[in-house]
């Protein structure tokens, strides 16, 4: 039961680095067209744009592939080491899990991942990213 133990922690930590991850997905295209309405500059910065652009072609290439998302895969192993089935989890592990699952055909998720894509890159096209500008003065 102890030796269970780390292996149930990771896991639900995992967990919610994948909720995290999904959080990050969804809300970074909501923030790059709300904050763009609104004004808000740092929406558009390079590196937030590029790492937003680079989680969702993750989602679809993974989808397009056949396979589950290596951190779905990761926390199952986990529980199974932990001694409990690949589905189980903590009362938090619980609620995160219904969020991020749903049962449905897979052609249903590659094609949502798909189409959220696009989305995305409609809005990197719409919205395109703006590199930094840093203003140093030398002095002199």
């Amino acid at each position: 039961m102890v030796a269970a133990l780390p292996y149930r922690f990771l896991a639900d930590a995992v967990l919610l680095l994948h909720f995290g991850v999904v959080l990050f997905v969804i809300g970074g295209l909501v923030l790059v067209v709300v904050g763009n309405l609104a004004g808000w500059p740092w929406v558009n910065r390079l590196w937030f744009r590029l790492a937003h652009v680079a989680a969702i072609a993750v989602f679809v290439v993974q989808a397009w592939l056949g396979r589950l998302c290596p951190l779905t895969t990761l926390e199952s192993w986990l529980r199974v080491q932990a001694g409990s089935s690949p589905y189980a989890n903590s009362f938090i592990g619980h609620w995160v899990q219904s969020i991020l699952f749903y049962e449905a055909p897979f052609w249903v998720f590659t094609l949502v991942y798909t189409i959220f894509g696009l989305l995305v890159v409609a809005a990197w096209w719409y919205f395109p990213p703006r590199r930094n500008k840093c203003s140093h003065k030398h002095g002199g």
